[in-house]
């Protein structure tokens, strides 16, 4: 069984190099999904040039409410709606505070949506989003053989990191934290961690400051969840252009294949 990762955006909140947060997964069983929803037509755009469809994917997990990270959502929605006459709405996944939080955002920058607690339906009345509140800890379906969970991250409150299982592959991804050996437990045994990495160990007191972790943590981390391969992402722009020494640095830690992650970077994961 496989899974293919498609990262739309790479960029840290201060990027001027990269798109923002959003990661794409199709697997086996059908099941396409979104990591995060970057920012403004990000998803669209991206998708398009790699000759994916952006209607396709109907699922949307969100980390936290930082704009870098879901501020592209209504128009992922609009794109959904748009191409898909009479079609589901989007599903929409998270913890209950980042739900309220797009809730409110969509109420802002969808005026012509009537938003509630339940998701948003159009002038017409038709469903076009659909909110799902996701526990730290559950588990739900979201397709035969996909699976997803959540844990707490720590950036900010209510923050918190995915876990995927589809057909024997998992996938683990950090969203924003610290140093957070909670991801260590939720992703035992994945065989791809991607990671966050705002630094080098260096400046580990900046990174912390801001909610964030360095190379070498997650390099740490990945180490203690016994991952086969860890790709780090969330990169802001002094290591844009040399991203070895994020890479160097968590090899110090880790042992199995490092890299960084690029706007556009496919891969397949098989388990």
């Amino acid at each position: 069984m496989s899974a293919r990762i498609t990262f739309l955006g790479t960029g840290a909140g201060g990027s001027i190099h990269r798109a923002h947060t959003a990661i794409a997964f199709e697997c086996d069983d059908d099941t396409r999904l979104l990591l995060d929803a970057s920012s403004g037509n990000t998803v669209a755009r991206n998708c398009v040039q790699l000759g994916m469809a952006p209607e396709s994917f109907h699922k949307v997990l969100l980390t936290h409410h930082h704009a870098d990270h879901m501020s592209g959502l209504p128009l992922i929605q609009l794109v959904h709606t748009r191409s898909l006459d009479d079609g589901p709405p989007l599903e929409v996944y998270g913890p209950a505070d980042v739900l309220h939080h797009a809730e409110y955002l969509c109420q802002v920058l969808s005026p012509n949506l009537k938003v509630d607690r339940e998701g948003a339906m159009n002038p017409e009345g038709r469903q076009v989003m659909r909110w799902h509140n996701v526990e730290v800890g559950s588990q739900i379906q979201l397709g035969s053989s996909t699976f997803a969970s959540c844990f707490s991250a720590d950036h900010i409150p209510g923050a918190v990191g995915w876990t995927i299982d589809s057909g024997g592959v998992r996938v683990v991804f950090s969203g924003d934290t610290r140093f957070n050996p909670v991801m260590a437990e939720a992703g035992h045994g994945a065989h791809l961690l991607i990671h966050e990495a705002y630094a080098l160990d260096r400046d580990q007191e900046h990174a912390a400051g801001a909610g964030h972790s360095t190379a070498g943590e997650a390099g740490r981390i990945a180490a203690l969840a016994g991952a086969e391969e860890l790709v780090i992402t969330h990169v802001t722009n002094p290591f844009h252009h040399q991203p070895h020494p994020l890479i160097n640095e968590a090899s110090e830690h880790f042992p199995g294949p490092v890299s960084v992650a690029f706007d556009l970077r496919q891969l397949t994961v098989t388990s």
